[in-house]
């Protein structure tokens, strides 16, 4: 079993011991997105802790489009739920990058691949270069507008 899926467990028991029931539900909403993870496709398997790491942060990142949804909806109360669940989600995540620390990293990457005069057309292979190392620490739209600025979109 992964080090994190059991770590999952282990906080939810803690949760129910000290009646947290909000952390209670969000880490068993995450513990079956894992499982369903898990048997999807045509066989079983046990996810890694990578795997594992995917899926709560796209977790993570419904909960964030859910409370802007609700904000737009005029719903702060469950915009607040919403924001709260992201919270506990972003404890087992790697801690995220800076505004200044993306930047840095896609002028590197621009460099890198040697795409600095072309553009947009550009974009892909900057994207590939950092995709692999931005992985579950930078939401991805706001990887791509950086890019985009940068490349002079």
């Amino acid at each position: 079993m992964s080090e994190l899926k059991d770590r999952l467990r282990q906080d939810l028991t803690t949760s129910i011991k000290e009646r947290d029931s909000l952390r209670a539900s969000t880490l068993r909403m995450v513990l079956s997105a894992v499982s369903r993870a898990e048997t999807a496709g045509t066989e079983a398997k046990e996810l890694t802790d990578d795997e594992v790491q995917r899926v709560i942060t796209s977790e993570s990142k419904k909960r964030r489009e859910a409370a802007e949804a609700y904000d737009s909806g005029n719903r702060p109360e469950l915009a607040q739920k919403e924001r709260d669940e992201a919270v506990i989600l972003a404890e087992y995540l790697p801690a995220q990058l800076s505004v200044d620390e993306v930047r840095a990293l896609v002028s590197d990457a621009i460099t890198e691949a040697g795409v600095a005069d072309e553009g947009m057309r550009g974009m892909g292979k900057v994207m590939g270069l950092l995709k692999p190392r931005t992985e579950g620490r930078v939401d991805g739209a706001a990887l791509a507008a950086e890019v985009r600025t940068q490349l002079g979109a």
